[in-house]
């Protein structure tokens, strides 16, 4: 709620009405505040200004996607085809980047859980990380006849380079705002 200092003296809008009598007075009257109060800002303030519960958001469906990805390779693969299927890779950064999202959403109603978002956000770049390397092998080393896995394999890894670009945009807002609460 704003708050201001108002200056209360009444400006009329005639100074020929106090010559004339009280009947024939304008009423035109107005008051103009002389300054504003400033606004006590919450903690975060200015890291919740940028929002960081939309880039949460996602996180959450960039991980619901992955692990929807993996549930499809562990379905249609068989175990020893793929390190991607074998690690399960999309399972593991899919559940780290949706519990990444939950806690960016809840930095708003709870901003103690700050550090433990940062972690969590760069847990999930290092495991996309590893996860694309292991990626990147499985391509190198791919077989010819299975080109559908190989176009969701390809998917995934674009889906993880959209998880690490949003976990990365998080952690610079959080290191930002951890130096501006450190004196």
């Amino acid at each position: 709620m704003a708050c201001a200092d108002i200056n209360l003296d009444i400006l009329r809008a005639d100074e020929e009405s106090f010559s004339m009598n009280k009947e024939e007075l304008p009423l035109v009257q107005e008051y103009k505040a002389v300054e504003m109060v400033p606004e006590v800002k919450g903690p975060l303030h200015n890291l919740l200004q940028k929002q960081p519960a939309v880039l949460g958001s996602l996180q959450m469906v960039s991980g619901f996607l992955s692990v929807g990805v993996g549930i499809f390779f562990a379905v249609t693969q068989e175990m020893h085809q793929s390190l991607f299927t074998l690690f399960r890779l999309s399972h593991l950064t899919g559940v780290i980047f949706i519990f990444a999202g939950v806690v960016s959403n809840l930095l708003f109603k709870y901003p103690g859980l700050l550090p433990l978002s940062f972690g969590v956000n760069c847990a999930g770049i290092i495991a996309a990380v590893a996860a694309a390397c292991l990626i990147i092998v499985d391509l190198a080393d791919w077989h010819p006849g299975n080109d559908e896995h190989l176009r969701i394999e390809v998917l995934e890894l674009c889906v993880m380079g959209l998880e690490v670009f949003l976990s990365a945009v998080l952690c610079f807002f959080f290191c930002k705002e951890k130096r501006a609460k450190s004196p």
